[in-house]
């Protein structure tokens, strides 16, 4: 009997990345790997763009991309700068591999996502407000400390926040897309969130965006929530119905706590902007300082793996490493 041929892992030579100081620290990585500068608004620098075999996507903004990527039809991978990758399967043809970068954002999205949490239940948005104004007003608020959380979301980012949620004493309800039981206890299925909601002061959002999360946090959801309960996402902002958690604000029987939204940006003059209770911040969860050192760290990792012929890391979609 013939033994069947193993399939030759596919072939990086060129590489571009969105921006000349990755090029310069990127290049040389890898002798077997040439990097060049490709920001998408001038054509990639020293190279037709045919001759790509992979690509690096700019961190955020992907409205100037649509059909940049066809002019490169023999790109094997796209490596992303964010966690998510929602809308990036559309950039490109079926067959080629998508990766993230995942665990880079992982530290600084659940620190903002606590913190969000931390600065509406104890009232420090209100303190900003009243400073402002020059005006003095002690209350007493929640707290993080023995409230009841909602963690939608056990990924790696997920993981992060219940560690941190628990060194403030909350009680932390995980939830994920099926119930299932891991080393750390159970996971509740997303399918029981209705009934979960009612028992729970807080819920904090960090499930990816798909055809079955978007709107997973809807109307029935919200409704289901007690008086006073606070809903941050840090996850898309697609995840949440703007439409109903807008009129569970407004009635003023919800917070929110935001740093995505649905459309993104909020139009000029949205009621979520002015609303009593409601924290917006711009898409920041993984933007901070530690962002440079940890992505470059995982590009050079990628770049030294498609160098020697490996499997890159954190393919979403497998492409030609099939």
């Amino acid at each position: 009997m013939t033994t069947p041929a193993a399939t030759a892992p596919p072939t990086v030579r060129i590489l571009s990345v969105p921006s000349a100081d990755l090029r310069d620290a990127l290049s040389g990585v890898s002798p077997g790997v040439d990097v060049v500068l490709w920001d998408f608004h001038t054509p990639p620098e020293g190279c037709d763009p045919a001759d790509l075999d992979a690509v690096v996507l700019p961190y955020t903004g992907r409205a100037h991309l649509d059909g940049a990527l066809d002019t490169a039809p023999n790109v094997k991978i796209v490596q992303t700068q964010s966690t998510g990758y929602d809308g990036v399967a559309d950039l490109v043809g079926p067959g080629v591999a998508i990766a993230t970068a995942a665990g880079v954002h992982a530290a600084a999205t659940a620190e903002l996502a606590v913190g969000l949490a931390l600065a509406s239940l104890r009232g420090i948005d209100d303190a900003v407000r009243q400073q402002a104004e020059g005006r003095w007003h002690s209350a007493r608020y929640p707290g993080l400390a023995d409230r009841r959380v909602l963690l939608v979301g056990v990924g790696g980012i997920g993981e992060e926040i219940r560690r941190r949620l628990e060194t403030f004493e909350a009680i932390v309800t995980r939830v994920g897309s099926s119930a299932r039981d891991d080393a750390l206890g159970h996971v509740h299925g997303s399918d029981e969130l209705v009934r979960l909601a009612p028992e729970h002061d807080v819920v904090i959002v960090i499930t990816p965006l798909t055809d079955a999360t978007r709107g997973l946090i809807g109307a029935e959801v919200l409704a289901a929530l007690p008086d006073g309960a606070l809903v941050v996402n840090v996850a898309r902002g697609a995840v949440v119905d703007t439409a109903a958690l807008t009129r569970e604000v407004l009635a003023g029987r919800l917070r929110a706590a935001l740093d995505v939204v649905d459309p993104e940006p909020l139009p000029a003059g949205h009621p979520l902007w002015s609303a009593p209770g409601v924290i917006i911040t711009p898409h920041v969860g993984g933007n901070t300082g530690a962002f440079p050192p940890r992505i470059l760290a995982l590009l050079r990792r990628q770049v030294e793996l498609l160098g020697r012929g490996a499997e890159p890391a954190n393919l979403v979609r497998r492409g030609p490493w099939t």
